[in-house]
């Protein structure tokens, strides 16, 4: 690799995280209301509000999280950043990688002696059969090629779930 490569992630639609925070408003504008009204609103109402208040603000992470997202492979190394994590590692510091497939594609997790961050191949969000979105990198395959090669990896154990790469 002569260069460095950056990579970014697909994000998914920021309709859940508008509708989430539009539920969190009306449960608000109805917790105000009846304590407006009758003092003391039903203690359910304000369960639900917390909940609400707090899907709203874990989805609007998450998407954050998603959109501060970049990975780069540089010849010496790869530099893993999204906004919460900073993760730099030299090519001879990964000792494991393991791929895991789940519900949407397949999560790839590199770890080295006292550090590790996760990455998702690019997948299909599908709903009620149909393709709403879609999530992880793009050129994730190349990605996973390209750290197995250069970190000089090698295939130690493939199940029917995971594929696990370490050094020989």
């Amino acid at each position: 690799m002569e260069t460095a490569q950056v990579f970014h992630p697909e994000t998914i639609s920021r309709k859940g995280e508008r509708n989430a925070w539009i539920l969190a408003g009306i449960a608000l504008i109805v917790e105000l209301v009846m304590i407006w009204r009758y003092g003391i609103p039903p203690i359910w109402i304000t369960v639900l509000l917390i909940l609400l208040l707090l899907s709203a603000i874990l989805i609007s992470l998450s998407n954050w999280v998603d959109r501060n997202t970049v990975l780069i492979l540089e010849t010496d190394g790869l530099v893993y950043r999204n906004g919460l994590r900073n993760v730099s590692m030299k090519w001879d510091q990964i000792e494991k990688l393991r791929v895991t497939p789940d519900r949407w594609g397949s999560r790839i997790h590199v770890s080295g002696a006292n550090i590790h961050f996760n990455f998702r191949k690019l997948s299909d969000i599908e709903f009620q059969g149909k393709v709403r979105g879609q999530m992880g990198f793009p050129e994730g395959e190349a990605i996973l090629n390209e750290i197995i090669q250069s970190s000089g990896l090698s295939l130690t154990e493939d199940n029917d779930q995971d594929r696990y790469y370490a050094r020989p």
